[in-house]
């Protein structure tokens, strides 16, 4: 019930918009998804569409609707780049990103770091660009040392690639 007023920009399926605008939330560990909103709704994220939604629900709607969201299946169909610079992707995401993210972009819900995997492009490429200019108040101090020095290309490069990260079966 309280994932309906979600659903009404994220989709009832959870995939967001392709053009980047919405993020998917479908299949995101629910720790994650919980800090997100709570970072909105105490000005440690800045958001203002998702503020009033934010702010509305109680701590128990949170955990209630991101435990729904993580029930839901991630689309094959997520945004996604050109394809021109996969390889480069490929490459920035072994060394700089893998480690904490996994293999598959699968993230880690004990740590609060959010899969990636099934993720817009357009989405991953504003937000690394957001964070990368500061603009992001609640992004990890380790990763903002990690992709202060990416260039528009990298990463443009990085968000393609792992925007095509294949969706794993869920257990």
């Amino acid at each position: 019930e309280v994932y309906e007023v979600c659903s009404g920009c994220h989709l009832a399926s959870g995939i967001g918009r392709p053009d980047g605008s919405l993020p998917v939330v479908s299949a995101q560990h629910a720790n994650v998804l919980v800090k997100q909103m709570v970072d909105i709704r105490s000005g440690h994220r800045d958001n203002p569409t998702m503020l009033p939604f934010a702010q509305s629900m109680s701590a128990q709607e949170m955990a209630d609707a991101a435990a729904y969201m993580h029930t839901l299946k991630l689309s094959p169909k997520n945004g996604k780049g050109s394809g021109k610079n996969v390889k480069r992707g490929k490459e920035l995401y072994e060394k700089d990103c893998k480690s904490c993210h996994g293999a598959g972009g699968e993230g880690d819900e004990a740590k609060f770091i959010p899969m990636l995997t099934g993720q817009h492009f357009k989405y991953m490429q504003r937000q690394l660009d957001e964070m990368r200019a500061g603009k992001r108040k609640n992004a990890d101090k380790d990763m903002l040392k990690v992709i202060k020095p990416y260039s528009d290309a990298d990463i443009e490069a990085v968000s393609d690639y792992m925007a095509r990260l294949p969706i794993a079966k869920k257990k």
